[in-house]
């Protein structure tokens, strides 16, 4: 009986590279031209933040909310759980996020009216999710099939949710933060088991963003008068 310490990360996957690949070109195929839907989606959230209007800023929670369903329903529960029985207990996390996001809607509970040094970082991440993530897979010579797009594919949507939630300020960004972070981590994890670079892009989102929030924490810290 071989001991488990034996055992290396590659030999609990559950598919090829191949075959995960193959899921994203099928995916692509099934959804197309949604793409192009989801694509000026995020170029509205890009704007509505650009431009800090108040009462307009509340729809970026709600195209969050309907994009997070969408995806955890049509790509997890409905594709990946059939290469990876994982996937059909991560797909309810997805609609954890969508319900959260639509509750931040309904209580108007994100902001985006106070500018910050750090904002750009917010903005180079949902730039990165929107514009270049689906570039990554013609630029592996993979092909456009399988390239990854926002609100079609989870990577891109969680780090484009993580662009967004850098640049928001409001009471239920805890609660909304977990899960997209959480998302970026296992997809890092699987992809860097797969030996694919693409692993980078989830991983470092997440490095970004979590050091963006320590030096914003240290600055807030240091304004605050001495007692």
């Amino acid at each position: 009986m071989s001991e488990w310490w034996t055992y290396r990360a590659e030999d609990f996957l559950l598919f090829s590279p191949r075959v995960y690949w193959r899921m994203f070109e099928t995916h692509n195929a099934a959804l197309w031209p949604l793409h192009i839907v989801t694509l000026a989606a995020g170029l509205l959230i890009v704007l509505l933040i650009a431009r800090r209007p108040e009462i307009r800023a509340r729809w970026i929670a709600l195209i969050l909310a309907i994009l997070w369903t969408f995806v955890g329903w049509s790509f997890l529960w409905n594709r990946y759980a059939a290469i990876n029985w994982a996937a059909v207990y991560v797909a309810p996390a997805f609609f954890v996020e969508g319900v959260l996001l639509l509750l931040a809607f309904l209580r108007d509970a994100l902001a985006f009216d106070r500018p910050r040094p750090a904002d750009w970082i917010g903005y180079l991440i949902l730039g990165f999710a929107l514009a270049v993530q689906p570039l990554l897979a013609p630029l592996q010579e993979r092909g456009w099939a399988s390239s990854e797009f926002f609100g079609i594919a989870p990577d891109p949507t969680a780090i484009a949710t993580l662009g967004v939630l850098l640049l928001a300020r409001g009471r239920l960004l805890p609660l909304l933060l977990p899960i997209p972070v959480l998302w970026c981590l296992l997809s890092g994890i699987t992809l860097r088991t797969m030996g694919e670079p693409q692993a980078c892009a989830p991983l470092a989102a997440v490095a970004l963003a979590a050091l963006t929030w320590i030096w914003t924490i240290i600055r807030q810290r240091a304004s605050l008068p001495a007692a």
